[in-house]
């Protein structure tokens, strides 16, 4: 198995180092538009809704099991934590897919200072909205299926205690593809040959993706994550994955 899970995960962190190189400045700003409008709408929402399912499922809990709170109040604000991080993180891709391929172009070329046959600027990346669109519900539909079985094992008694490592190897994986796919688009790799180098390379592809999911599921530190993850993974195609 290929890779070193603290090299991907630093790939990260060098992402958002580079945020406020100026060849880079301009192609952050929609992403990062995009993220605080759609986090700040939905935050208020999902904190709502959590603070009432929890305190709807401790309420049900029989008075001489009342000593577990301790245990289960932290395991259930991990587990919708991550889930909210991922569905707003997802909703975010989805609207600003296009121009995390336009960054992933102009980081590559920071990088490699050579020319990528991208898409060249900010009305193309309009004009590739839709394909964008088909692009990530081709993700989508990738994802779903793991989603769905890590969501049936964490109701199960005695596999459910493990359900918040699950759902943290699954958003990594899935982290780790999302991102990684976008230099690769720039190349016109299909997303078959994205999974592919990822499982070459998994103990990098999780590192970094382990650290994206982490980081998409911690308010304020989420309205970045998303174009320092665009650059991180651009780093991580250079560098390791490319080969």
């Amino acid at each position: 198995m290929k890779g070193n899970v603290f090299r991907g995960a630093h790939c990260l962190l060098r992402g958002a180092s580079l945020l406020g190189h100026p060849s880079l400045r301009l192609f952050v700003i929609v992403p990062l538009l995009v993220n605080i409008l759609i986090f700040a709408s939905l935050l208020g929402l999902t904190i709502n809704f959590v603070d009432r399912t929890i305190s709807g499922w401790m309420d049900s809990i029989p008075a001489w099991l009342g000593f577990l709170e301790w245990l289960v109040w932290p395991v259930l604000i991990i587990v919708f934590g991550l889930l909210a991080g991922y569905l707003f993180t997802a909703l975010a891709l989805l609207i600003a897919s296009p121009f995390n391929n336009l960054l992933a172009e102009k980081a590559e070329e920071l990088v490699t200072g050579k020319p990528v046959a991208g898409l060249g600027g900010f009305t193309a990346a309009l004009l590739a909205l839709p394909q964008g669109l088909l692009r990530e519900l081709h993700k989508l539909w990738y994802y779903v299926p793991m989603a769905i079985l890590v969501l049936v094992l964490s109701v199960i008694p005695g596999i459910n205690v493990a359900s918040p490592l699950l759902w943290l190897l699954l958003g990594a994986w899935m982290m780790s593809l999302q991102f990684i796919d976008y230099p690769m688009d720039n190349h016109q790799l299909r997303f078959a040959d994205v999974r592919a180098a990822a499982q070459r390379h998994r103990l990098s592809s999780m590192g970094f993706g382990g650290l994206v999911a982490l980081c998409a599921g911690v308010p304020v530190l989420n309205f970045f994550v998303v174009p320092a993850a665009v650059v991180g993974a651009t780093l991580l195609w250079c560098e390791e994955l490319q080969q």
